[in-house]
């Protein structure tokens, strides 16, 4: 059985309803709740959650300090291809954009390490457009190999892979891989998806499983905020998260919060998100699951970025660019997406140290496996 198998006994309007119809009797249950279900979730992401934000606030307060102290791990992207053989409606990597394409040389790559180690960073996450000829498993286990002596958390965030490719990175020394759904609306996925081998919706929602049974140490889970209705794909996203935490329990998981951000194609929003509301998503997450690691990127502002690191918040990139080789040469034409807070590394540090947290640039060392 895989997730595609349980995901099939959802059905999208119910579960929409579902959200929409909670109380507030509801949501005060699941913020008394000892042992939240995915019930009490969709009480906790509702529009009738909204005047119960405070008490969320301080609920999710208290479970990341108990379980995580006050820490913020660090992290950076690090782009290596803008290369895409994927139409995708809302990416600036989208194959019908016309924008120059970059694949990062070995010296190019390891330019871009020589900055990012300059900065203190020792967990990297590699990004890539989906191009399996370009940048397919062969570029990623040279790349992997280059960098692994510099960094001791590795993480990709590419396209799905099979089982055995997912096997051969381990061995490489990858340690996480992100990849998000997107959307869970299957109806609407293709719209946003028309061509390449993304449009595969099945194949996407199952990779998780193909991530599982070859023994990853992390997983991220997520959507693209902004493309469907976003209270309803959290939930399908929550759901995902359940599922693989009982199935294959000795990983670890993370979610993260991506909002659309201006791109080159660029995609109108279907389901605006409040600063607020995303405050209510992050603590939901929390409250309904006090062990996972739940990650901002650069997308947000200063001052929510600010705010949102004492409410549950775990992880969290800065300085970051999102163009092939934009540590040692920008070119913000080969952008992905425009980042929001632009602080560099130092400044964020400060602003973290500053609220009495601790930022934290090494928590994971493949050695002590």
């Amino acid at each position: 059985m895989t997730y595609l198998e349980k995901f099939d006994t959802y059905n999208w309007s119910t579960i929409k309803e579902g959200i929409y119809s909670a109380t507030a009797l509801d949501v005060e249950r699941a913020l008394n709740s000892n042992q939240p279900t995915l019930n009490d979730f969709k009480a906790l992401i509702s529009p009738a959650a909204a005047p119960y934000l405070e008490q969320m606030a301080q609920k999710s307060h208290a479970l990341t300090l108990q379980r995580f102290g006050k820490t913020i791990q660090m992290y950076a992207p690090l782009y290596l291809s803008n290369e895409c053989q994927n139409i995708c409606t809302y990416c600036g990597f989208s194959l019908d954009v016309k924008i120059e394409r970059k694949t990062l040389t070995d010296e190019e790559i390891l330019a871009e390490v020589k900055v990012l180690k300059s900065y203190g960073y020792d967990h990297v996450l590699i990004v890539t457009g989906e191009a399996n000829k370009t940048v397919g498993i062969d570029y990623f286990k040279n790349a992997i190999r280059l960098i692994k002596p510099y960094f001791s958390h590795i993480a990709i965030e590419v396209q799905p892979l099979d089982e055995k490719d997912y096997s051969e990175l381990i061995e490489e020394g990858l340690n996480t891989v992100l990849v998000y759904q997107e959307t869970y609306n299957r109806d609407n996925y293709k719209k946003h998806h028309p061509k390449g081998k993304k449009s595969n919706f099945n194949y996407r929602l199952e990779t998780h499983d193909r991530m599982g049974k070859a023994g990853i140490h992390k997983m991220g889970v997520g959507v693209l905020i902004g493309l469907e209705d976003w209270r309803t794909d959290s939930f399908f996203a929550a759901a995902h998260l359940d599922y693989l935490e009982k199935k294959y329990w000795k990983a670890n998981y993370s979610i993260s919060f991506p909002r659309l951000r201006p791109c080159a194609g660029g995609v109108e929003l279907k389901s605006v998100m409040t600063d607020k509301e995303l405050v209510q998503l992050i603590c939901a997450y929390r409250i309904f699951n006090q062990e996972v690691e739940l990650s901002m990127s650069t997308r947000e502002s200063e001052a929510f970025r600010n705010n949102v690191i004492k409410l549950g918040i775990t992880s969290i990139s800065a300085d970051s660019k999102t163009d092939p080789g934009g540590y040692a040469n920008p070119n913000v034409n080969l952008e992905q997406f425009e980042i929001h807070d632009k602080r560099t590394t130092n400044e964020f540090v400060k602003a973290i140290i500053e609220q009495g947290y601790e930022p934290v640039f090494k928590g994971w060392d493949g050695a002590l496996q």
